[in-house]
């Protein structure tokens, strides 16, 4: 990958540490490296820093001269990111840098998430740490691991670990945005054991695919009310069931639990002679999906091919109608609206993925909600699915979600500041997705927070791309509020 792709881009500061942090591998739970560099970058600039046993790590940057008395700010975003990519692309996020392309205004990968969530925030710290030219008080810039799979990383945080009087979190995704609110969430698994029988010795193997739709982060996209591949291909499979005596014996669909499932594949065994009725259904279902998700998901494909792989076993028929309806029961999509904040997601599920692990399906859901009894209550219903069917059902312990301050006073600099550089006032916002600010606010009774950052699309899918112009905003925003503190 050529470092030209980001030449000229200002700040350029900002833009240098987002091209060598795309180097680096940083999956959620595998940081070890990042934060190497991190550590790597606070001793080159003579900075004080602390981590603890979780990998959080905190760089202390004196206040600049004549801001010594200044309320501290901790400046926050997240180390890890999502990994994802096309099934056609050949890429090991364990070693592999991402490859940065230039589209137009946009910095996008090359068939995998960018990491702009949360990596540009993580620029504009790192920026900060080595910025002689920006006043600002006393700044903590707390660096967080493992946002993306439940936000460990915050929830593990100790009293004192930061001191800071104003936090500004660096991870929403709208460059005319200030969030003061997001939602809370929970993680619900259903375990199936499998009753395996011995597949016909005239059947035939098939592998089944649905692939191209957009999916995108369960929170954030939720109500663009995208395809769930998951869902898709269920929906196929429970009406080919009635007509069609086939046999699953694999199926994968999803990746991430906060992400929507792009791609499904299952395996199934059938006659030859029900090979024609497949093919018209998935003919059929193409022309139904490409209907209902019209100007949705105008890229979503059905295929099939033959497979040569002599399979003996398969899923149990009883056991087969029980997986299917169990897929089919299973909520997804948005539950709620709020009635507060128009055409905000108040209440959501995500039926996220599904796996066959060490011979148990594995069925993993998340759920959202701004208000904590109707998390309980979708996450229940969610339970309740896996209960009838006989299934082990586990939940996480959950995270909290973030209650709005209209009196915040970062906020109300925030905002002035913001018409000041822009000449327009900036929206305040709540989000329906699980930022750490309600994790370290409760930690951290008093903090006074705020999130804002430039505009990312497709977040959590190989279509992440980043707005080139609005990082220059976001830069200018933040650069301008720590010097007015």
């Amino acid at each position: 990958m050529a470092k030209d792709v980001i030449e000229g881009l200002k700040p350029e500061r900002l833009w240098h540490y987002f091209y060598q942090i795309s180097q680096i591998p940083r999956e959620s739970k595998h940081e070890e490296k990042i934060i190497g560099y991190i550590i790597k970058v606070a001793n080159e600039l003579g900075l004080e820093y602390k981590k603890d046993e979780f990998g959080n790590i905190v760089v202390i940057k004196p206040a600049t001269e004549g801001k010594e008395n200044s309320p501290g700010v901790v400046v926050q975003g997240h180390l890890d990111m999502v990994c994802e990519k096309n099934k056609d692309v050949h890429h090991d996020f364990s070693k592999d840098p991402i490859k940065l392309k230039r589209e137009g205004d946009y910095i996008t990968a090359d068939g995998t998430t960018l990491g702009a969530d949360n990596g540009i925030g993580v620029a504009a710290m790192l920026a900060l740490m080595e910025s002689k030219d920006v006043r600002h008080p006393r700044l903590e810039l707390l660096f967080t691991v493992d946002e993306e799979t439940g936000l460990t990383g915050a929830s593990a945080l100790k009293p004192g670990f930061i001191t800071g009087k104003y936090m500004i979190n660096c991870d929403s995704e709208e460059d005319n945005a200030i969030y003061i609110g997001c939602a809370g969430g929970k993680d619900t698994e259903i375990t199936l054991a499998i009753e395996w029988d011995k597949k016909p010795s005239d059947y035939i193997d098939i592998l089944l695919k649905i692939t191209g739709l957009k999916g995108g982060h369960s929170g954030l996209d939720i109500h663009l009310e995208r395809g769930n591949a998951i869902k898709l291909m269920n929906r196929l499979l429970w009406d080919l069931n009635n007509e069609v005596d086939f046999m699953m014996f694999s199926i994968d669909g999803g990746s991430k639990h906060n992400a929507i499932p792009r791609e499904c594949e299952v395996k199934i065994s059938l006659k030859s002679d029900d090979v024609e009725i497949l093919e018209n259904y998935i003919k059929r279902y193409q022309e139904i999906f490409l209907k209902e998700l019209d100007k949705i998901e105008e890229d979503v494909k059905i295929s099939y091919q033959v497979l040569d792989i002599k399979n003996k076993t398969t899923f149990s028929k009883p056991f087969q109608r029980k997986l299917l309806n169990l897929l089919y029961s299973i909520p997804h999509g948005v539950i709620k609206k709020s009635q507060q904040i128009p055409d905000l997601v108040e209440t959501s599920t995500n039926l996220a993925t599904v796996k066959i692990v060490d011979g148990k399906i594995k069925i993993g859901t998340s759920q959202r909600s701004s208000v904590s009894t109707e998390i309980i209550d979708i996450a229940n219903q969610v339970k309740a699915c896996g209960l009838l069917a006989g299934a082990e059902v586990t939940q996480g312990a959950g995270y909290p979600g973030w209650t709005p301050n209209m009196d915040s006073e970062i906020l109300r600099i925030m905002k002035e500041t913001y018409k000041e550089l822009f000449g327009e006032e900036p929206e305040v916002k709540a989000i329906h997705a699980g930022l750490e600010c309600g994790i370290i606010s409760e930690k951290y009774p008093g903090l006074d927070i705020v999130s804002f950052g430039p505009t990312i699309i497709g977040a959590h899918s190989p279509d992440e791309r980043v707005f080139i112009p609005s990082v220059e905003k976001f830069w200018k925003l933040i650069t301008e509020v720590l010097n007015k503190i």
